[in-house]
């Protein structure tokens, strides 16, 4: 097995082709400090747009920060060496997003938003924890498995979004019932294992050399990771808060 065919990621972001072709020189590669200070800048900048929106819901700036979001998130992919640029500005289009979003969840189940950035950062800690003892390896297999099952949920909800748009939906799926819950904590765990390649991608392109630029770009794969699994987990919550109602 080759170095380029470790890599592998159910994140879109974080793909075998990324490391492809680096030439950097020492002063100027990617380290594990600089890119932990890079998530830690993004997640800043996007917690204060977030604050913003929370305080001041609107639609028309949650729609902005989605669709935003989700452009800049193109260009990021497709042009890695803008991400210095494009990552903080997702940032804050997202916060943009998140934060309305939270408000509406928060408005119907008080204290949910609370329950789920604990969760979510406490998942992202354990994890972390298991990946540096070595107690979660990510072998090739367990990266196909985990980018086949992401892949296998990113075309269910493909659907069900084409299905809404044209006045149908797949209701076991958003449901409160046992399956909606069940595929709601399927939907956590490979998120969660998501954060697992996520890790090793960034430990491999800091022993690589990449750039200095990627820094922000492995930045920018963890905080998609991460924004995934605090929304599916505030939808698993809402869900849970429902069948109590």
């Amino acid at each position: 097995m080759n170095g380029h065919t470790s890599f592998r990621s159910g994140n879109p972001s974080l793909n075998k082709n990324t490391f492809k072709s680096f030439s950097a020189s020492s002063e100027n590669q990617m380290t594990l400090d600089g890119t932990v200070n890079k998530t830690g800048i993004s997640l800043l900048i996007l917690m204060l747009t977030a604050t913003y929106t929370w305080n001041s819901p609107s639609p028309g700036l949650m729609m902005i920060g989605g669709i935003g979001g989700f452009i800049v998130a193109m260009i990021t992919i497709f042009k890695r060496h803008l991400s210095a640029i494009t990552v903080p500005i997702y940032a804050a289009l997202e916060g943009l997003m998140l934060g309305g979003v939270s408000m509406m969840f928060e408005q119907l189940y008080p204290g949910i938003v609370s329950q789920a950035i604990f969760l979510t950062f406490g998942i992202l800690a354990s994890l972390l924890l298991a990946y540096k003892s070595g107690l979660i390896k990510p072998t090739e297999n367990f990266k196909l498995g985990v980018a086949a099952a992401t892949g296998g949920i990113a075309i269910i909800y493909l659907m069900s979004w084409v299905m809404n748009f044209w006045g149908g939906s797949i209701p076991l799926i958003h449901s409160s019932s046992t399956f909606g819950i069940l595929f709601s904590v399927g939907v956590i765990i490979i998120a969660s294992l998501n954060l697992v390649l996520d890790f090793d991608f960034i430990e491999q392109g800091t022993e690589m050399g990449a750039p200095k630029y990627m820094e922000w770009y492995g930045a920018f794969g963890l905080m998609v990771t991460l924004i995934w699994l605090y929304l599916e987990i505030l939808r698993l919550l809402a869900k849970l808060n429902s069948r109590r109602n």
